[in-house]
């Protein structure tokens, strides 16, 4: 996939970018970028399948709820106040560079949005779709019915694996919706692009 269009609708948004052809390189780039530091990261298969938390939690203090010794939620309390935080994006709309993440929790969005010094959003190119409907439609019909089956979820969705149901589950895990059109002031933000399919 060429990314270039991407890329600078990335930028024109605020995003640094970065682009890498395996999942291998991105990995080495963000351990030479990240060290020394506290780090935070959402549940993600993109970020478990690099071997993200064994590598950067190696010379990093790692706070990955499901990664981390101790309580979950103070595990997600201390990611939510780390230097860095990673986590991957649920689509990223290709001609507008809009990225789309869905949560259930929250810690994830909320720490997309506010509260560390750089947040990078690693997504391969499977998690790029044309633009926003469609990046929208990924995001509820492919990846959130994909995690719930994941994570053992008694939803409609993960049942099938095939589509959202829009369902009343008190298991349900897309629950807030979080549209990034530009970079937050608050933060440095990165875009870190793998020419592989990785994650869901």
């Amino acid at each position: 996939m060429a990314f270039e269009e991407l890329k600078k609708r990335l930028e024109d948004n605020g995003f640094a970018v970065s682009i890498f052809a395996t999942g291998q390189e991105a990995a080495a780039y963000l351990n030479s970028q990240i060290d020394g530091v506290t780090v935070g990261m959402g549940g993600s298969m993109t970020l478990k399948e690099l071997g993200l938390q064994e590598s950067v939690g190696a010379h990093n203090t790692l706070y990955c709820h499901g990664f981390t010794p101790g309580d979950p939620k103070e595990v997600q309390r201390m990611a939510a106040s780390a230097d860095v935080y990673l986590l991957s994006a649920n689509a990223i709309a290709e001609n507008t560079g809009e990225i789309i993440n869905i949560d259930g929790t929250g810690n994830r969005v909320a720490s997309s949005l506010y509260g560390h010094k750089k947040v990078y959003f690693v997504a391969g190119k499977n998690k790029v779709s044309p633009d926003f409907a469609s990046a929208l439609h990924r995001a509820r019909n492919v990846v959130a019915p994909k995690n719930a089956r994941r994570l053992g979820r008694k939803t409609p969705c993960a049942a099938k694996a095939d589509r959202c149901y829009d369902c009343n589950s008190p298991e349900r895990i897309c629950r807030g919706l979080v549209v990034l059109y530009k970079k937050m002031t608050s933060m440095d933000m990165e875009v870190v692009l793998i020419n592989q399919e990785v994650g869901y």
